[in-house]
């Protein structure tokens, strides 16, 4: 981590930039305290933002509530982090949670309406991707294909406007497991029904995914090693429901 206040702008080198096109959606409420029954009536990210800039994470240049943001059809992948804090006791009401945070770009699509009087939409808004570990946060969790983004103020945006989510690809990537599932069914199918049942022989049991993953592999279909257990096995029972049973 950097000495000094941590901020997000340019920490994203311009070759590993990618743009997603997304929508807001309505959040829980919590971390800007808009929810009626939260236990955080000033917002999480409030009560939060003190303890980050003691740690050297600067939100202060940020609206103190998260976008939500959804591109669907897919999930995203997090790893490395700008930002990590572990186990931070920000409140007594429950155990210690641990944040990381990604540099991110916000901008309006070409030809979408800007926000307040300007005619055209402004420059990109930096930000950070908010995200609180699932394995400490007791509730409020968000949707595979969702991120809690934290930006400036930008005006009245509309429920559904759309927007651009601009990221660093190599440490928060969008894998189109929707698309992904469909080409690797689509590979099974001639395979499938050439076998016939003894094709599913050799992925039965626990370790059925895990063989599946290394057989698309070796038979180069490179979007299966992208999908995790579960949609493996649902393209498994896909197959089987489409190619033998239909």
């Amino acid at each position: 981590m950097a000495a000094g206040p941590a901020t997000p702008d340019g920490l994203i080198p311009p070759h590993a930039l990618r743009w997603h096109r997304c929508q807001r959606v309505r959040g829980h409420g919590v971390a800007s305290g808009q929810a009626a029954a939260s236990p955080y009536p000033a917002g999480t990210i409030a009560l939060q933002s003190p303890h980050f800039a003691r740690l050297g994470l600067d939100l202060s240049s940020l609206y103190p509530g998260t976008l939500n943001l959804r591109v669907p059809g897919g999930r995203w992948q997090l790893q490395l982090p700008a930002w990590h804090i572990e186990r931070l006791r920000w409140t007594s009401l429950h155990p210690p949670e641990t944040f990381s945070f990604w540099p991110c770009l916000l901008r309006w699509p070409t030809g979408s309406p800007s926000p307040g009087p300007c005619p055209s939409p402004p420059p990109p808004l930096a930000g950070w991707i908010y995200r609180p570990d699932p394995a400490t946060k007791a509730r409020h969790h968000q949707p595979a294909d969702q991120l809690e983004v934290l930006a400036p103020w930008i005006g009245a945006l509309e429920q559904g406007l759309p927007l651009e989510l601009g990221v660093d690809d190599r440490h928060c990537r969008w894998i189109p497991t929707a698309a992904q599932r469909g080409r690797v069914l689509e590979f099974l199918k001639f395979r499938v029904l050439a076998a016939q049942e003894s094709f599913f022989t050799g992925f039965q049991g626990p370790e059925a995914a895990t063989a599946l993953r290394r057989w698309l592999a070796r038979q180069g279909c490179r979007e299966g090693s992208e999908l995790d257990d579960s949609e493996l096995l649902a393209v498994l029972q896909a197959a089987r429901a489409l190619y033998l049973d239909g």
